[in-house]
């Protein structure tokens, strides 16, 4: 009893000291406004989470190539967290394959008590270290994987358990926070702290916090993608065509830089099986399925490389 209570003592002094539990002296009489300042405030306050993730881009840089270099040499990256931070990673993990045409087991997320915690809260599933351990081992964790612990508040127990087993098995890691690098007592190989100062509602981590997360993580895995040639110009080339939109937009994408008619589009797509950047190269150097599937891998999937040495 006396050490549960020593648990919470501890615990409770931890909080007290975040970032995030603090109030915001800014949003003190939101709870006597009216909608369009409710709207105002959280809007002025969110302004402020781009700002503050803009502060990170050399350790975001850094995450971007280490994870692309993983990818590249077989490796995966794998996102663990609880609550919202948890929910996140799950999201962008899910977003990677019709969007890059990645292999859905290349870039996995964990969330502390699995799949129900989605979307319905599993109260103490992110308090034990040994769950996240667990979860390391359940994947068969490599030391070619990298793994993100997601915490907003940069001490929760599942996130750490993640982390000190992927330590320990020679795997890279990453910790994304929104609270200052002096509250983080755990080691990584690259800690993205993005402190976004207290919520709007004090402790509500799905605000500022989840923004900042989200942004970050859409710029390790965007930027690892383009590192890898899934991306020409500015254009995502490498899609799943899982759904009708995405079988449109890949149409729309030959005829955009190809200059050939919706039916030609069609027809490329078709004859090389779906794959858009195979077709897209067909098109633009009036090359067989066979050539172009050859000369993207020689240029390790780039397609502007490709073109170019067709030109020179």
């Amino acid at each position: 009893m006396e050490d549960k209570q020593h648990e919470s003592n501890n615990l409770f002094e931890q909080l007290k000291k975040l970032d995030t539990e603090q109030r915001n002296p800014n949003t003190r009489s939101i709870d006597l406004a009216d909608p369009k300042d409710i709207a105002r405030l959280i809007n002025e306050e969110d302004k402020l989470v781009a700002e503050q993730v803009g502060k990170r881009n050399d350790q975001i840089a850094k995450a971007i190539s280490i994870t692309a270099e993983a990818l590249q040499e077989g490796g995966r990256l794998i996102y663990a967290g609880a609550g919202t931070s948890g929910r996140l990673g799950v999201l962008d993990a899910a977003e990677c394959p019709p969007t890059f045409g990645t292999d859905p087991d290349k870039i996995i997320g964990l969330i502390a008590g699995g799949k129900e915690a989605m979307f319905v809260a599993q109260e103490g599933a992110e308090d034990f270290e040994e769950n996240g351990r667990k979860a390391m081992d359940e994947i068969s964790l490599s030391s070619k994987d990298i793994v993100c612990g997601l915490a907003a508040s940069g001490r929760t127990p599942y996130v750490h358990g993640a982390l000190r087993e992927a330590k320990e098995r020679g795997s890279k890691t990453f910790f994304v926070t929104t609270v200052p690098a002096e509250q983080i007592t755990i080691s990584v190989d690259v800690l993205i702290d993005v402190p976004v100062g207290p919520e709007v509602i004090m402790g509500s981590t799905r605000m500022k916090s989840a923004t900042a997360q989200k942004m970050v993580l859409n710029m390790i895995t965007t930027g690892a993608m383009i590192r890898q040639g899934k991306i020409y110009e500015n254009v995502m080339v490498d899609l799943m065509l899982t759904n009708e939109k995405l079988k449109e937009r890949a149409k729309r994408i030959i005829m955009m830089f190809a200059d050939v008619s919706y039916n030609e589009s069609e027809k490329l797509l078709e004859e090389a099986g779906g794959h858009v950047k195979t077709a897209l190269l067909m098109a633009l150097g009036e090359l067989s399925k066979q050539e172009a599937k050859a000369l993207l891998d020689q240029h390790d999937g780039f397609i502007r490389k490709a073109f170019l040495s067709l030109q020179g």
